[in-house]
């Protein structure tokens, strides 16, 4: 029998975070009007057995508290101060897990407490892990709340293979799910895999996740209306990351106001995308990716801040991501639609060529990077289509060779989508290739030294708008153009300055077409415009350039 001061003390406890619970068992409730309402019923794991010294597995203890909340048509299981050592436990059906302050969630370091569970849900996940410590499928409302931490003690299973690695949290198929306020740290694997899910909430989380590979911290799959706020996150691999595993798409997902650190991805969409990604907002967030000493996959610099990528068919559209703070990474921005091609099932042909559309990208800054370059690839015949980007400010190291401006950029269709993939592009601010419809707007690009590449490399693009387009460099000018436009066809190149000794502004090469420079500040240029084998002058209208040659 649960004892009195228990019970009591765990009722104040909830009724202190009554407006989070609300919703997911905070409000008492009645049936019918007039009835008398059903009171809140909480569990207390130390009731049933649960002893909290780290050392006995509680495992049984906590499911039978689980158990009992389900049984009585729903409650929250609560956790007071301790050390909980468990295996695997299955939530159920309008429970929560509440972890006091002062509580800790501990995973088992034997991973026979942890059974494998294949979800009816099938997906390319099915390849990676199938066990977690804290399980769900087929549920809803559901939730983890509280000031507690759950640590995965995932540093036991550093060379283990996937299948000897499970999640912290796992729920597929689940709905009405509510994460919030508590501490994640030190998964074996990816922290916490939400798979086709509906009706997420994630807030106020705090993750740590540098103790092995696969450190992902947050991974949302194939989910549809999802809502992450005021998350803090380090973690060894990528960040916030939507995923697409199967045929169905991650739709309708805000995420905003969180602080992110990441020695692989800080924001990305992909690697996997077989659904694909649709309605998708990002907005307020911090990245600084030098958190934490050097990771399990290389340098102390984060990969990119921002990765958008489309490999393995799907769409991507309607995608909007504004307020961004970016610092230590690599490549600040990456956008990529190749042709990986890999089916989620065995079983299956693989998916057809994916497509990639309407973003927009606005109000980003970002310093210490790498010299890399930014870049916007689609394939030969299969464009990206509608790209913005505005208000963006980016200080470059520079340093780039004029052999590096000439350096061929390979496709790559095939391969594994990457920031670093084409290696040091030949533009040190953007390099675009194989887009229709790119929009770039108040573009200010800094660079600490000189660099022998132009700012700007746009290649085989049909229709391009640039205005404010500004550059700066700290040490001489490139005797290299500013912009180069290689097979494009309708550009439109306005009211943009390029920086002091700058040697060309403007090249055109092959089979470009339909240009317009107009209104530009050309007066710290030595040439305006050039042209290469084969381009008439005729293609290139300009009016009202100040200065140049």
């Amino acid at each position: 029998m649960r004892s009195f001061s228990s019970v009591l003390m765990a009722f104040c406890i909830l009724a202190s975070s009554y407006l989070c619970l609300d919703g997911f068992f905070g409000r008492a409730e009645s049936a019918t009007p007039g009835e008398p309402a059903r009171p809140l019923s909480v569990f207390n794991v130390r009731d049933f057995g649960a002893l909290g010294d780290s050392k006995t597995k509680d495992t049984g203890a906590i499911q039978k508290a689980i158990d009992a909340a389900s049984r009585a048509g729903g409650g929250t299981v609560y956790f007071p101060p301790g050390s909980y050592l468990s295996g695997t436990v299955y939530l159920k059906d309008h429970v929560t897990l509440y972890l006091e302050e002062g509580s800790v969630l501990l995973g088992s370091t034997e991973i026979a407490d942890f059974p494998k569970n294949v979800p009816g849900f099938r997906s390319y996940t099915d390849s990676y892990v199938t066990q977690s410590l804290i399980y769900g499928e087929n549920l809803h409302d559901i939730a983890i709340t509280g000031r507690g931490t759950i640590d995965g003690q995932g540093a036991a299973f550093l060379w283990k293979d996937y299948g000897n690695r499970p999640y912290i949290i796992r729920f597929i198929t689940c709905r009405d799910i509510l994460v919030q306020g508590i501490t994640l740290t030190n998964s074996p694997m990816w922290m916490q895999h939400y798979l086709a899910c509906d009706f997420v909430t994630i807030h106020g989380i705090k993750v740590d996740n540098h103790c092995t590979y696969n450190n992902d911290m947050l991974d949302i799959d194939c989910c549809h209306n999802v809502h992450i706020s005021d998350c803090t996150g380090s973690s060894d691999d990528d960040a916030l990351t939507l995923k697409s595993t199967s045929d169905r798409a991650c739709e309708n997902v805000t995420i905003t106001n969180c602080i992110l650190a990441s020695h692989c991805n800080a924001i990305k969409m992909g690697t996997e995308s077989n659904g694909g990604f649709k309605n998708i907002t990002i907005s307020n967030c911090a990245i600084n990716s030098q958190f934490k000493e050097k990771g399990y996959y290389g340098g102390i610099k984060g990969s990119s801040g921002i990765s958008l990528e489309i490999v393995d068919g799907g769409t991507m559209e309607n995608v909007t991501i504004s307020n961004i703070t970016i610092k230590g990474v690599s490549v600040p921005l990456f956008l990529r639609l190749g042709n990986r091609a890999r089916p989620f099932r065995k079983d299956m042909e693989k998916p057809g060529m994916g497509a990639m559309r309407n973003v927009v990208i606005s109000n980003i800054t970002a310093a210490n990077v790498e010299k890399i370059g930014c870049s916007i690839t689609g394939l030969p015949g299969h464009p990206v289509r509608n790209v913005t980007l505005s208000d963006i400010r980016i200080t470059f190291p520079g340093g780039g060779t004029e052999q590096e401006a000439a350096g061929e950029v390979p496709e790559h269709e095939d391969k594994y989508p990457e920031a670093s993939m084409f290696g040091t592009l030949p533009a040190w601010g953007f390099y675009c290739r194989h887009v229709e419809g790119l929009r770039m707007s108040n573009i200010d690009l800094q660079a600490e030294e000189a660099d022998y590449r132009p700012a700007l490399v746009c290649d085989d693009i049909q229709s391009l708008e640039v205005s404010g387009f500004s550059t700066a460099q700290a040490a001489a000018g490139s005797p290299q153009p500013l912009i180069v436009l290689r097979d494009v066809q309708g550009a439109g190149i306005r009211a943009s300055r390029p920086a002091d000794r700058q040697g060309v502004f403007l090249r055109l090469e092959g089979k470009t077409a339909r240009v317009s420079a107009i209104g530009n500040d050309l007066s710290r240029v030595a040439k305006k415009f050039e042209f290469g084998e084969g381009v008439s002058e005729a293609v290139l209208f300009e009016a009202a350039n100040r200065g140049g040659e």
